[in-house]
């Protein structure tokens, strides 16, 4: 079964929590945990290049991002596509090009380019009507058609929930399957999110962890990602082992605790050393016998 069908299968069972990462490893590492799906930040993918999330990454560098991680995993992969980098145009070949990469789902968002990051102040955005012609050329550009095209919204913080509303009922009517409004702050938003939107018929993506799954599902979610997730924790612990190690010229930070908690596997584990250890005792014995012969 390819990747979009088996997560349209999965949104038809119940959320899908869809932790967020920005590189191959916790790609792996998401699906080593036992997850169904993962989610690729554009906000980590722009950091891991050393960028903030203000527009000044490539479609070209988030494909080649994409393309690794797809590789690296078995699961549904969704992935951040921006704006689609520019018109009508430019976003029916990156509906192509995500799908080359893999990919099972991605959205689109009707900021002006160049954009921020959804939590960003200054955030401003196109014309509904324009937004809505971006889905429909993104619908017609797709090869497969179990690709989730999600579309999303940025209207909430500058134009408030009127505007933000009737642009995803109009993505929705354009043929998105699922609509993403994001920028969600605070509980009561997202009551008016799933009162409003989700628990009328119209599937939705949440961004955020300001419920669990479960409860997420009880509103009415599709999909809940947690979009810096990996890059906050990593950032985090890199950060005091690096301040630890300058200040006191040592760090407790070693080999062992690149375990995964409470399970014993190793970075090495996740990554595939102990089966590249097999193909060589498998090859190398292989080779001894046709020597003998």
């Amino acid at each position: 079964m390819q990747d979009s069908s088996r997560l349209r299968q999965l949104m038809e069972q119940g959320v899908v929590l869809a932790p967020g990462v920005y590189n191959a490893l916790f790609a792996k590492a998401v699906e080593h945990t036992g997850f169904d799906a993962v989610y690729i930040t554009g906000f980590g993918t722009a950091a891991r290049y050393g960028y903030p999330d203000v527009g000044l990454i490539t479609q070209t560098e988030m494909v080649q991002n994409l393309r690794h991680i797809c590789r690296a995993t078995t699961i549904p992969v969704i992935a951040d596509a921006d704006t689609g980098y520019g018109n009508i145009i430019n976003v029916r070949r990156t509906v192509r090009e995500y799908e080359r990469a893999g990919v099972a789902a991605f959205h689109i968002e009707d900021q002006v380019f160049p954009k921020k990051c959804g939590f960003m102040e200054g955030k401003a955005v196109i014309p509904l009507e324009e937004h809505a012609e971006k889905i429909r050329a993104a619908l017609d550009a797709r090869t497969n058609p179990d690709t989730v095209i999600i579309a999303r919204t940025d209207a909430l913080a500058p134009n408030g929930w009127e505007d933000a509303l009737a642009r995803s009922r109009a993505y929705r009517e354009a043929g998105a399957d699922l609509i993403f409004v994001d920028g969600i702050r605070t509980l009561e938003e997202l009551d008016i999110y799933s009162r409003e939107l989700a628990q009328k018929g119209i599937p939705c993506l949440y961004n955020g962890g300001l419920v669990t799954a479960e409860d997420a599902n009880r509103m009415g979610f599709k999909i809940q990602i947690l979009a810096g997730l990996a890059l906050g924790a990593v950032f985090k612990s890199a950060t005091s082992a690096m301040q630890e190690l300058n200040s006191s010229g040592s760090t407790r930070q070693t080999f062992a605790q690149f375990s995964a908690p409470g399970q014993g596997e190793t970075v090495n584990d996740i990554l595939g050393v102990p089966e590249v250890y097999e193909l060589e005792q498998r090859y190398e014995t292989t080779a001894e016998e046709g020597q003998a012969q």
